[in-house]
């Protein structure tokens, strides 16, 4: 079984989130979306739990990824799964210095190899705290994230 995983905060997930969880579930036996998260740090806009259903929701039609929260080493989770590879979106040439560090380190911790995929165009600039900014202040984001994560975030930020 090819297994590998798509680490990130998710808050929330969007459709450049979404093209890297598609792309790789077309390449892999089974895809974990793996949420990070810290206890001692402010959750975000949405909990954790919230991103779970979320990214379950939006990722049900793929039938081979499996969504869960985790604390600690992203190795770590790896290792107790049985999963071999991470797999990571690159939106801009600032993203590969970051993360090629990250992928070193935790080769080197474990050999868990991390392999890049190159984002679709359309999304080479869209972060989710890009996504929360702009929709903050009323701008237009429905062309970045899937309908349920949109109609969340309009809410929680009615809320507000």
């Amino acid at each position: 079984m090819r297994r590998v995983v798509c680490p990130g905060s998710f808050d929330p997930v969007t459709n450049g989130h979404l093209d890297i969880i598609g792309r790789a579930s077309t390449l892999y036996d089974e895809v974990y979306v793996a949420i990070g998260f810290n206890r001692n740090k402010r959750s975000g806009l949405f909990a954790v739990e919230e991103r779970v259903e979320m990214i379950e929701e939006v990722t049900a039609h793929y039938g081979n990824v499996k969504v869960e929260a985790f604390e600690g080493l992203l190795v770590d989770f790896c290792r107790r799964r049985g999963i071999p590879a991470i797999i990571k979106g690159l939106r801009a040439v600032t993203d590969f210095d970051y993360e090629l560090q990250m992928a070193q380190m935790n080769y080197g911790l474990t050999e868990v190899e991390t392999l890049f995929v190159a984002t679709n165009p359309l999304y080479s600039f869209l972060s989710s705290s890009l996504i929360k900014e702009v929709a903050t202040y009323g701008g237009d984001v429905s062309g970045y994230l899937p309908e349920p994560v949109l109609q969340r975030l309009t809410e929680r930020l009615a809320d507000k």
